[in-house]
């Protein structure tokens, strides 16, 4: 984490300061990438205006957030917005610390965003891209991929980091141990499809799943051992997408695809939520105790929406 503000007035103070900020930042949200994002902007800010924190006005904010960036292109509604975020953030911070008296974001009227189309594929594309996947252990092992991120809804690091030992067996189900956002954790129902994909996958590379050690990775790698990298499977996504004629994406499509498929399938906006682990960090909490361990009364629909026997 970069941390060092040479433009400011008792530059250590500042900078210490500023550490100090993200690392609070890093704690609360969870998000490394969160934090390079803040760092990058917040120096390129105060690079800019050649100024310490107590000394900026409100037009040196207004100028730097509607700069034109490295790019040379006159910055969207979305990065503008995302520039005042992060450096309000900071000044809040400052100010809970004693160290400044005002926030200069605070005389500056956010920019209007406007609300890009849902993203998430529909089940008829799901059924496009899993025919296209090849029946070989690279495929196999794809395909069940597609499919926990599917059925599971959850984040891409999420699922490529499970291991053996995160599945369990209770009454009759599947179950999974994750390591979510910001150092949660749960357990939810691994729908059937996705473990029998699972288990086709890992015996097409040779390995019983009753047999392999808790610490083995569920998604294993061709040519050497050791798991999956999530570029490998990103640069195979694209392959798979293009053959199913759809637009190129990022594995998060499937976290979006998820959503829309139980919304589609009568889950209420709350219930999709939970299911996402999206909302306040208290209510959260609430959340996770109650669907520790919840049984998954939904993945039937979904999986019937995107071809699959339930």
């Amino acid at each position: 984490m970069q941390a060092t503000i040479t433009t400011f007035t008792d530059a250590d103070s500042w900078s210490r300061a500023l550490y100090a900020f993200l690392a609070e930042k890093e704690r609360r949200s969870g998000s490394r990438r969160t934090v390079v994002g803040y760092s990058r902007m917040l120096h390129h800010f105060f690079g800019a205006v050649g100024t310490s924190p107590d000394r900026v006005t409100t037009q040196d904010v207004f100028g730097w957030a509607y700069s034109t960036g490295l790019s040379g292109k006159t910055p969207s509604s979305v990065t503008i917005g995302a520039r005042l975020a992060c450096l309000s953030s900071f000044y809040k911070f400052l100010i809970r610390m004693g160290i400044v008296q005002h926030n200069p974001c605070d005389a500056i009227e956010r920019p209007k965003i406007s609300v890009s189309p849902p993203k998430g594929l529909a089940g008829d594309d799901i059924k496009r891209l899993l025919d296209v996947i090849p029946e070989t252990p690279v495929g196999l092992r794809d395909r069940a991929i597609v499919l926990t991120l599917t059925l599971t809804g959850r984040r891409r690091q999420e699922a490529l980091n499970m291991t053996v030992g995160d599945l369990s067996h209770e009454d009759g189900r599947t179950w999974y141990r994750y390591r979510g956002k910001g150092g949660k954790t749960g357990k939810r129902e691994l729908p059937q499809p996705a473990y029998a994909a699972i288990v086709a996958a890992l015996a097409a590379f040779g390995h019983d799943i009753a047999t392999l050690r808790p610490d083995a990775p569920l998604w294993p790698a061709t040519g050497r051992t050791g798991a999956l990298t999530s570029g490998t499977f990103y640069a195979n996504l694209q392959r798979y997408l293009r053959s199913a004629g759809l637009p190129a994406a990022g594995v998060h499509i499937f976290r979006h695809s998820a959503a829309k498929l139980r919304r589609d399938a009568g889950e209420s906006i709350e219930d999709v939520s939970r299911f996402l682990d999206h909302s306040s960090l208290a209510v959260t909490t609430t959340y996770l105790r109650r669907l520790e361990g919840q049984e998954d009364k939904s993945w039937a629909k979904v999986a019937e929406a995107i071809g699959l026997p339930a």
